[in-house]
């Protein structure tokens, strides 16, 4: 009987932090967090002809607070080496070539699924207020890029790509780890008419971590990606002039179909898997 137990004991799941609760818990605390110090913000500024809400030092100073908070507390959680949780290694630079071609095909077909949200359920006004005004800045082109194309990687890659994912791929088989990752990653930027492209940049970015074990690589990527979105943004008019932007539908779909194998392709020549340590 004594050495039944015993061999129970022994047998026993060790769970690493975060699990899937523990994880949307880090989430939710991490917007609630933001959300407590921004709404009380907003109101004044309201009711007071004020704009302390987009006063610079005080926005970076409440978001870094914040996000150093998240991090700092997901990490102490996961009783892991730094490097375990935030792996960072050397990689071949022609991954970079390969995220900007499979991304260019991606970005065609979530556009059809865009168009298809947009449609079931029209954005308000105040969506497309906020897609124009992206580049209202004291910095213009160059202060969206450092902050959307730079920043923005690095914080939502050491949480979901980081800290959580060195739970779920620990606890979860990897195609759990990968879905509920990009699930949450989707969610947590509380946009239904971004769900599409969040949620494939999910995907794509969580098979990577779970094939190379590598965060800057989904660093990389999710900075490529979000820059391609700013260049289509601004750019929009002068890249109507290009040729391939005019192309038939039928063409269109075939060479996105192309961009998407030959960067999958590559990404699989240009990755090795790494084996994972416990």
């Amino acid at each position: 009987m004594i050495r039944m137990k015993k061999r129970e004991k022994n047998t026993e799941k060790y769970w690493y932090y975060p699990r899937i609760l523990q994880g949307v818990h880090l989430v939710v605390l991490y917007i609630f967090m933001q959300a407590i110090i921004d709404f009380p913000l907003a109101l004044y500024d309201y009711f007071n002809g004020t704009e302390w809400l987009g006063f610079p030092p005080l926005r970076v100073a409440v978001h870094a607070g914040t996000t150093l908070f998240i991090l700092i507390y997901g990490y102490i959680k996961t009783y892991q080496p730094f490097l375990k949780v935030f792996p960072i290694r050397l990689f071949n630079p022609l991954v970079i070539l390969s995220f900007i071609i499979l991304l260019s095909g991606a970005h065609y077909y979530i556009g059809f699924a865009n168009e298809w949200l947009q449609h079931k359920i029209p954005p308000p006004p105040w969506f497309w207020e906020l897609i124009s005004g992206i580049f209202e800045n004291d910095y213009g082109f160059w202060g969206v890029a450092l902050k959307v194309a730079v920043i923005a990687p690095i914080i939502e890659e050491a949480i979901f790509r980081g800290i959580i994912m060195h739970g779920f791929m620990r606890n979860y088989s990897k195609f759990t780890a990968v879905v509920l990752s990009a699930l949450m990653f989707a969610l947590f930027h509380l946009n239904p008419w971004q769900f599409p492209a969040t949620f494939f940049l999910g995907l794509l970015l969580g098979w990577l971590m779970v094939r190379t074990k590598n965060l800057m690589i989904c660093i990389i990527g999710h900075a490529i990606n979000n820059l391609l979105v700013l260049v289509s943004i601004e750019y929009w008019k002068e890249l109507g002039d290009f040729a391939v932007f005019n192309m038939p539908k039928q063409d269109s779909i075939q060479l996105a179909g192309l961009l998407i194998s030959l960067g999958v392709v590559t990404l699989l020549l240009f990755t090795r898997p790494k084996t994972l340590e416990t």
